[in-house]
C-alpha cells in the first residue's frame, strides 16, 4: 500500500516563492495596463465649434490681407506685414488654447448671407457705444463680422472703406453697437479689432453672423 508524501518544510517555501512571482508579475500586468498613457485629446475643427470657426475666420482675414499687402506693396507693406504675422501667431496660441486646429485657416466674413434687417432698438441698460449716432447708409450687406486679433484704441479695417471712414457695426444677437473709424486696410468689408469687437461681441464667440453695419460718416 503506497503512502503519499507531503512535501518538506524547503519545498513548501519554494513553492510559496513561484506563486508569489506569477502573482506579482500579474499584479505588475496589470499595474502596466492601468498606468498606459491615455489617447491624446482629438482637436476641434471650425466646424465642430463655434469659437473654433471664428479664429480660423481672423486667421483667414489676416492671411488674405498679407497677401494683398505682397501682390501690391507700398511703402508700409513691410510694416503692416510683421505687425499681422505677430497677430497670427497670436491666433494660433488662441487655437491651442481652445482645442482647434492649429492653423485652421478659413474667410468667411466674405461668406454670403441673406440681407439682414434694419437692427431693433436696444433694451434698456444695454451697452450701446455707437448710441447717438445718426443712422446712416447700410453696407457690406450679408457680411459676417470678426475681430482683427488687433490692439489699441477701439477701430476698424476695411477693404471696401478708405481710412477715416466711420462705420457702425450692430450686432443683431444682443443689439449691441459700435461706432468706429477705419484705420487700415484688411481682407474684409469690415474688421474690428479687439477693444472695438469688446464692445458687441457675445461672450465666447469670435464672429457676429447676424450684424448691421451701417456708412455713419
Amino acid at each position: 500500500m503506497s503512502r503519499r508524501r507531503t512535501p518538506g518544510p524547503k519545498k513548501k517555501l519554494a513553492l510559496l516563492l513561484s506563486a508569489a512571482t506569477v502573482a506579482g508579475g500579474g499584479a505588475f500586468l496589470m499595474a502596466t495596463t492601468s498606468n498606459a498613457t491615455p489617447p491624446a485629446a482629438t482637436t476641434k475643427s471650425a466646424a465642430d465649434s463655434t469659437v473654433c470657426q471664428g479664429l480660423a475666420t481672423a486667421l483667414g482675414n489676416n492671411e488674405r490681407f498679407i497677401e494683398g499687402q505682397r501682390a501690391n506693396p507700398d511703402a508700409q507693406s513691410a510694416a503692416r506685414i510683421v505687425n499681422r504675422e505677430a497677430v497670427i501667431d497670436q491666433i494660433r496660441l488662441q487655437q491651442d488654447a481652445s482645442g482647434c486646429t492649429v492653423g485652421e485657416s478659413a474667410q468667411g466674413s466674405q461668406t454670403a448671407q441673406p440681407e439682414q434687417p434694419a437692427p431693433s432698438q436696444p433694451a434698456a441698460g444695454d451697452q450701446d457705444a455707437g448710441a447717438g449716432q445718426a443712422s446712416g447708409e447700410q453696407v457690406c450687406n450679408g457680411s459676417t463680422v470678426t475681430l482683427s486679433g488687433e490692439d489699441g484704441a477701439p477701430a476698424a479695417s476695411s477693404n471696401q472703406f478708405p481710412a477715416g471712414t466711420k462705420l457702425k457695426v450692430t450686432n443683431l444677437d444682443n443689439n449691441k453697437s459700435t461706432t468706429v473709424e477705419v484705420t487700415s486696410v484688411s481682407g474684409s468689408c469690415v474688421l474690428l479689432n479687439n477693444a472695438a469687437y469688446e464692445q458687441v461681441r457675445e461672450a465666447g464667440k469670435f464672429v457676429i453672423r447676424r450684424a448691421v453695419i451701417e456708412k455713419v460718416g
